[in-house]
């Protein structure tokens, strides 16, 4: 069964940054596409950024130029570094893995980024 563990999450302040890391297991094939999602308190599941097994990167238009998203696809691990946070990024964050049609969602990590 596939599982992903996301670690990395926590508070900071405005400007702050933090590093998101996803691992999956209980395949043995690799994750066509990685990324994250993320709730915000009364907003619905967002898709912040996406990853493909060529390379090819996607984000939302809110956090294009402030987060980044990297894979291992040996590992099947996904990272997604976050700059210049601001409090409207508040939420849970979810990693992300696609296997042909099937979706897979992590439990989720906090982020909160105070003013």
């Amino acid at each position: 069964q596939v599982q992903l563990v996301e670690s990395g999450g926590g508070a900071v302040q405005t400007g702050g940054s933090l590093r998101l890391s996803c691992a999956g297991s209980g395949t043995r094939f690799i994750f066509h596409a990685m990324g994250w999602d993320r709730q915000i308190p009364g907003k619905e599941r967002e898709s912040v950024a996406r990853i493909i097994l060529g390379g090819r990167k996607s984000y939302t238009d809110s956090v294009r130029g402030r987060f980044t998203i990297s894979r291992d696809n040996t590992k099947n691990t996904a990272d997604l570094e976050l700059n210049d946070l601001k409090p409207e990024d508040t939420g849970v964050y979810y990693c992300y893995a696609r296997i042909g049609t099937s979706d897979f969602w992590g439990q989720g990590t906090q982020i909160t980024v105070s003013s």
